[in-house]
């Protein structure tokens, strides 16, 4: 027997998120019976994403459901396979899987909504979960089959120094666009320039968001990777050009608000440009998996991608990175190690 400890919902979020919001339970462990097709893992490595912001908001808000209070979050992780009743699973094996903030898991990979990546041999989990993560999978199937980026496009990113955006944006670039990168921070903006490569930054902290674009992109926008929403999409709408292409992927500015995520104030403007906004998850993709690593694996081997991974320690720290994803202190993809 040992102890199992997870992060569970102790209050839904009134606003921004806290750590007050997250409760921390110990129980004693014993190894379940699996039944067939079921795993017993040992979660090593947690992804700490934005989008597990929604889950925490009160039923009908997120089409992938509400986590109920006093239940563990969910996220996904790099867990290691300790008994399994699948035959395509054995003890020993890493995953990348839908698990919990917790500390032992059983998971069915059969019926899982996102089917588990098994790690190669010489991959570890912060590789998994940055360079090679979910997220970057986001902005390259996002970036070349949502959004069609082609060369000499102009392309705008909102969110851009975030795991998502800072490689849709060097996808972009790769792909022989122009690329103008929003984000919060002189620092992030810098880094965006220097390691990223893109052509222009607007730090919305400090500037006119719309009398920016109208100077970065004067002959209008081809492609908008929208990650953010609200006032930065109104104002991309604006500088859009005539069958421009919008990709809704998230629409973090609402994630802490008691509304509904809102859509563009001016629809007619969409009707008249001819422009094509479209969601996606990445999830549509899953089969596709393969490919897209190949691709950025071979981008980062070449030195045409710039990743930054954020990994913080201790089990104990995951409420306080999640909270500081949206308060903007991480630097890159955030991770923390269980140990």
């Amino acid at each position: 027997m040992t102890v199992n400890r997870r992060w569970t919902l102790a209050r839904r979020p009134m606003g921004r998120v806290a750590i007050e919001d997250f409760a921390l339970i110990e129980e004693p462990f014993d190894a379940p019976t699996l039944r067939s097709g079921e795993l017993l893992v040992r979660n090593r490595v947690f992804a700490i994403a934005p989008t597990i912001r929604n889950w925490l908001n009160p039923p009908g808000r997120s089409d992938r459901g509400s986590i109920p209070i006093g239940e563990a979050i969910a996220g996904m992780a790099g867990c290691e396979v300790v008994a399994s009743r699948h035959p395509d699973w054995r003890a020993g094996d890493r995953l990348i899987a839908m698990a919990r903030w917790e500390e032992w898991s059983v998971i069915a990979p059969g019926t899982a909504a996102v089917p588990p990546f098994r790690l190669p041999a010489k991959m570890d989990f912060t590789q998994a979960l940055g360079p090679l993560s979910l997220n970057s999978l986001t902005a390259y199937f996002g970036m070349t089959e949502i959004g069609r980026v082609a060369a000499g496009d102009v392309v705008l990113v909102s969110g851009a120094a975030g795991s998502v955006g800072s490689v849709a944006c060097q996808i972009a670039r790769i792909l022989g666009a122009r690329v103008v990168a929003i984000a919060g921070g002189a620092d992030k903006c810098a880094w965006l320039r220097d390691a990223c490569g893109v052509d222009a930054t607007i730090d919305y902290r400090r500037e006119d968001v719309a009398a920016r674009l109208a100077e970065t992109c004067p002959d209008g926008i081809d492609l908008f990777f929208d990650n953010v929403g609200g006032a930065i999409l109104d104002a991309a709408v604006d500088r859009m050009a005539a069958h421009g292409r919008i990709v809704l992927c998230g629409q973090i500015a609402a994630y802490d608000g008691d509304a509904p995520a809102r859509g563009p104030s001016d629809m007619m403007k969409l009707v008249y440009r001819r422009i094509r906004m479209e969601g996606f998850v990445v999830g549509d993709f899953v089969d596709r998996a393969d490919e897209a690593r190949a691709a950025l694996g071979s981008w980062i081997d070449d030195g045409m991608l710039a990743m930054r991974v954020d990994r913080r320690q201790g089990f104990e720290a995951i409420p306080a990175a999640f909270v500081d994803l949206f308060s903007g202190r991480n630097v890159g993809t955030l991770i923390v190690a269980a140990d």
